[in-house]
């Protein structure tokens, strides 16, 4: 047997022990967004509750490190927020022999956060453009003071980092040619987003509106220059007037089987729908 073809059967094998091993556990892996992280193991502690004989872990490390998972066959869930580019859905399809299944499980609106001392108070996203390409770098351009702006972004393995790139960056041109400023600080996660515009009256970042604390100000978001700005919220997301919202989805490899389409109904029933509105995200078709 030449070195390709071994490679190729210790792939393969790895793959089989690794479904193999998660049929033997029992256990529904969960893995993905770290928007999603805290609402996925509110599903999972009340699903839990209700099915004692069920065991669900969920971990974060971003939508994109979920979906590699659900191709490396270490995950039977992958949490994203954002949709998976067509090219993963072949990957999945290609090292499990199964399509992928996309489930929408919640709606976000994407809050724009300061500090609360921070005195402006609505951007448009031309200005969040420019922001986070770094042309505009003090907040005196802006309304504000006379300050460096510290702008932070998720880490590009985040789904949120690749929907804010695509939508407010690029202004909803997925191809366009505009990128991240060198300047700007990708942090691990929503949380370190949260902490440091808490402490900063610099610091400008973006995060699911379940993470939003009294350390924070939303700003008010325009579509355009001349448009109305818009508050994030649970009802300017369901009318989709807030222009920096998106859907929240799951994905598996085949249709849902065993003890997932269980978990995945309860997600999607009123009970579920309810953990997601108290989780300050915003409920499907309410």
């Amino acid at each position: 047997m030449n070195s390709k073809k071994i490679i190729l059967v210790s792939a393969a094998f790895v793959f089989l022990f690794s479904a193999v091993s998660l049929a033997k556990q029992n256990v529904i892996q969960i893995k993905g967004s770290d928007t999603m992280v805290n609402l996925g193991q509110s599903w999972a502690e009340e699903f839990m509750n209700k099915h004692p004989e069920a065991s669900i872990a969920v971990t974060g490390g971003g939508s994109g490190t979920g979906i590699a998972a659900l191709i490396n066959g270490t995950t039977q869930i992958a949490q994203c927020s954002r949709e998976m580019k067509p090219e993963e859905k072949e990957e999945v399809t290609k090292s499990t022999g199964k399509s992928v299944k996309e489930i929408k499980v919640a709606l976000d609106a994407l809050a724009i956060i300061v500090n609360p001392g921070n005195p402006v108070s609505e951007l448009s996203i031309d200005q969040l453009s420019t922001i986070f390409t770094g042309k505009v770098k003090n907040w005196k351009e802006l309304g504000g003071v006379d300050e460096p702006i510290l702008v932070l972004s998720r880490e590009r393995n985040s789904g949120t980092h690749v929907y804010f790139l695509e939508h407010v960056l690029r202004k909803g041109n997925a191809k366009g040619p505009e990128e991240f400023a060198a300047s700007v600080l990708m942090m691990p996660s929503s949380q370190a987003i949260a902490q440091e515009v808490g402490r900063s009256g610099a610091a400008i970042g973006y995060l699911g509106l379940g993470y939003v604390t009294k350390q924070h100000k939303t700003i008010a978001v325009k579509k355009d220059a001349a448009g109305p700005a818009i508050s994030p919220s649970i009802q300017t997301a369901q009318d989709a007037t807030y222009p920096i919202s998106r859907f929240l989805y799951l994905y598996v490899a085949g249709e849902p089987t065993g003890s997932i389409k269980p978990f995945i109904d309860f997600v999607l029933s009123p009970e579920g729908q309810e953990i997601v509105r108290q989780m300050d995200f915003v409920p499907l078709n309410q």
